[in-house]
């Protein structure tokens, strides 16, 4: 009997060319898409669910509260406090801290220490770290050479992952031995070798130097005692022991913060616990891996995914049903034959499974085709492995029998419940088959997910446009910035000779030395007093280390009085008008001449007061800034070039970097990529967005069509009568398509307050957003009437050409 079915199911396949057809692309394209969904929700919740103790991993992160209400978050924690966490709190099984290096330029020595093969330099901008043995006692990694006890037991000692060995010295069985310098001041020897990470990893480490040689080093910022420092570069992991309580471990952390953190400002510092199942996700805490993926983001693409999948069950219940005249008398035979509803209603889902493996095929295909443009839209990487995924493969089978069950039991029951004498005698006609109601309310459904949908993709790409146009308060244009990232006090004498020699060019028309440009990712906070006051202000200020030619080179305004004097140390300072507001100043011009200190630093005048600028993202609120120059914080030159020589100028800035700093690699970029890469994850939901948006579009458009051609039969005899009657081609189309206009007008309806209420969850992550008027919900409206129209006006001419004799004789 099965392979009687199975014949007929695929003699009926073939039979319905166009049905299958429409059937079974509509089926794959849903699929697909909810198939490349699943893939970058599986690949972002894995993250680091592969180490053993993933559930009992955490990170301590420091906050401070201000009087004022702000509070200060650091995913990191003061280089003294693993030191005394193990003595202060022995519960706590193990204590690891690490140090993130950014930019850090590698140079291969060769197999001696006085070796100089500096021909052979590397930048790697994140995976250096320095790192404690114990660490790897909370976090799995595979040992090719060595252990994590005697490979970084000793200062000036590096272990390397396979690839970035194999980089450094062709094989990696050759790395240990041999030596390399770290930013030109620290030699390290190789002295092991551990497996690369897995790709879902927010611990991309790739050159892991001692913990020992950051204690010995001059440059790196260790200070053994120093309680008053929390950098983000310093992380510190914790792992618990079975069955304990991270809720039991905070509430002793707070009397840990009370102890340490006593006389350290008016801020109250206190510890947080952050769970490594939070770590990529938690956006307020930034990790040490190159990109967060908010839930938020998640959940919108698997409720997309969902109700794409529906849309393209929902079209194979309307055109399997549409179809079901034709098979009234097969029904009947099979009933006289002595079939039961029951095996009828397995011989249909028989055919709707057939049907949903032929388009998961497909789909499969499609997927396939599509990974290398997935990094478009998300993070996963190219070469992520699909089909030897064990639960993609589980995936593929679960919503096989989903979809064949969504699909095919509704049409099932309605052709097995055909009465034999009716369907024998031909007198089972579509008003028999009833559920049009039903059937235009999965229409119905239809377009109002696709008008959410287009809807959320124009509020979103109005979004990101307004955020491009938003004035910065500073210029981004044709500034290119240089790390100068000798460390030296040698190479930073020569800072002041490179920036007099690349304003010789004529193409340069200003150059700035400074800790960052004015929009970054560096936030360095410090307690200050403002004009002589005995104590600190109850927030912190943000500082931003820079010469007197930043406000010409990136365009600063002033609002009052101007810029500081040329000077290589701190003797004035310029702040901004947010710092002023929140401490009560409402003119600026009353700020000028009054005194500023940070920390236990000397009283420092205001020279200058300037317009509030973007010193993040538009997703953040805007900070107290102050601007003051100190050389020995100076990172980057910003050169503000001539737009019309540009990328030669970018060589000449090059030729006088070699000149200057030639034991080191080059580093630039554009200033306006920066800004750019901040509303990364935002550009790749608005593409989401535009792609899924057109798939539900034309899942809508069959799903539309195949309503029309039920209806179509349905007024077979009707439409040869009007056209015997003299009724026109425009007369049958406005005959079937008049109320798909009620209908979508009931859609849009219903998608309005859906829309609304999720795209304005989705602005309340930005502190600048678009308000939401009328203007994306008419022109959602327009384009969905535009295309719904093209599509029944084609299957009701369709209709409307057939020979009005033959239509009459039809029933």
């Amino acid at each position: 009997m099965l392979k009687n079915y199975i014949v007929i199911g695929l003699r009926n396949i073939f039979r319905s060319k166009g049905y299958t057809t429409i059937n079974i692309l509509g089926l794959a394209v849903g699929i697909a898409a909810c198939l490349l969904i699943f893939t970058i929700v599986q690949f972002e919740v894995s993250y680091d669910t592969f180490h053993k103790n993933f559930h009992r991993i955490y990170r301590l992160a420091t906050d401070q509260k201000y009087p004022s209400g702000d509070i200060g978050r650091n995913p990191g924690a003061p280089t003294p406090a693993p030191d005394a966490l193990r003595l202060d709190m022995p519960q706590i099984e193990k204590i690891a801290s690490i140090n993130s290096i950014y930019g850090s330029q590698i140079t291969l020595l060769g197999n001696q220490p006085e070796d100089n093969l500096s021909q052979k330099k590397f930048i790697e901008d994140i995976g250096v770290v320095f790192i404690e043995p114990a660490f790897f006692d909370i976090f799995d990694s595979q040992w090719l050479i060595g252990n994590a006890y005697t490979s970084l037991k000793d200062p000036n000692t590096v272990v390397l992952t396979r690839t970035q060995a194999e980089k450094y010295f062709t094989r990696w069985q050759d790395a240990p031995g041999n030596y390399l310098k770290l930013d030109n001041a620290i030699t390290l020897k190789v002295t092991g070798v551990i497996e690369d990470a897995p790709q879902n990893t927010d611990f991309p480490f790739k050159v892991l130097v001692s913990f020992e040689t950051f204690k010995t080093s001059p440059t790196h910022g260790y200070v053994k005692d120093n309680w008053g420092s929390t950098s983000s570069s310093h992380q510190v992991f914790l792992l618990l022991p079975e069955k304990y309580s991270a809720t039991n471990l905070e509430k002793a952390l707070q009397k840990f913060s009370d102890k340490h953190y006593s006389n350290t400002g008016n801020a109250k510092t206190i510890h947080r616990l952050l769970p490594l199942s939070e770590n990529h996700f938690d956006t307020q805490y930034e990790n040490l891996g190159d990109h967060m993926t908010s839930k938020s983001t998640l959940l919108t693409l698997s409720f997309i995914g969902i109700l794409i999948l529906v849309m393209a069950c929902i079209n194979f219940i309307n055109l399997a049903t549409a179809q079901a005249v034709n098979r009234s008398k097969e029904v009947g035979i099979r009933k006289v034959l002595g079939s039961n509803r029951l095996q009828l209603i397995g011989q249909f889902l028989g055919e709707t499974t057939l049907i949903v493996v032929f388009a998961m095929v497909m789909a499969i295909i499609l997927a396939r085709l599509a990974l290398p443009f997935l990094r478009e839209i998300s993070n996963v990487p190219e070469n992520i492995p699909f089909l030897q995924n064990p639960i993609i493969i589980a995936f593929i089978i679960l919503v096989t029998i989903i979809v064949s069950l969504l699909s095919g039991i509704y049409p099932a029951i309605i052709l097995s419940g055909f009465e034999p004498s009716q369907a024998l005698k031909n007198k089972i006609t579509t008003r028999n088959i009833g559920g049009i109601p039903l059937r235009r309310g999965l229409v119905v459904l239809q377009f109002s997910i696709s008008q959410v949908l287009i809807i959320g993709t124009l509020i979103a790409i109005t979004q990101m446009n307004f955020i491009r146009d938003l004035d910065l308060g500073f210029n981004k244009e044709a500034v290119y910035v240089v790390n100068i990232n000798p460390d030296d006090s040698l190479n930073r004498t020569h800072f002041e000779g490179f920036k007099r020699e690349l304003l010789q060019n004529p193409a340069v028309v200003s150059v700035s030395l400074a800790n960052d440009p004015p929009s970054s990712n560096n936030n360095w906070g410090r307690n200050f007093s403002y004009n002589n006051s005995a104590t600190d202000a109850d927030f912190n200020t943000f500082v931003k280390y820079a010469d007197y030619d930043y406000f010409k080179t990136y365009g600063l305004t002033f609002v009052a009085g101007k810029g500081y004097s040329e000077s290589d140390t701190a003797k004035e300072i310029v702040v901004n008008e947010t710092l002023l507001r929140k401490l009560g100043v409402k003119d600026p011009q009353e700020a000028i001449g009054r005194t500023l200190r940070m920390g236990r630093e000397s009283w420092k005048p205001i020279v200058g007061v300037v317009k509030d600028f973007k010193a993040n993202s538009a997703r953040d609120e805007m900070k107290p800034m102050v601007i003051i120059a100190s050389k020995r914080n100076f990172y980057t030159a910003g050169v503000k070039i001539h737009p019309n020589h540009l990328h030669q100028t970018v060589d000449q800035i090059k030729a006088t970097w070699e000149k200057n700093f030639g034991a080191y690699v080059f580093q630039g970029h554009f200033f306006d990529e920066t800004i750019e890469h901040y509303y990364h994850q935002e550009n790749q939901l608005a593409l989401s967005y535009k792609i899924f948006a057109t798939l539900a579009i034309f899942i809508s458009c069959l799903g539309l069509y195949g309503l029309v051609s039920f209806l179509a039969v349905q007024k077979t005899k009707e439409i040869g009568i009007r056209k015997v009657l003299g009724a026109s081609i425009v007369n049958i189309i406005g005959l079937l398509s008049k109320e798909f206009i009620i209908l979508i007008a009931i859609a849009f309806a219903l998608a309005i307050p859906v829309a609304y209420y999720l795209m304005s969850n989705w602005l309340d992550n930005f502190v600048y957003r678009i308000s939401m008027g009328v203007g994306a919900f008419v022109i959602a409206i327009i384009i969905t009437l535009l295309i719904a129209w093209i599509t029944l006006s084609y299957r009701a001419a369709k209709a409307a050409l057939v020979n009005p004799i033959k239509s009459l004789r039809s029933e």
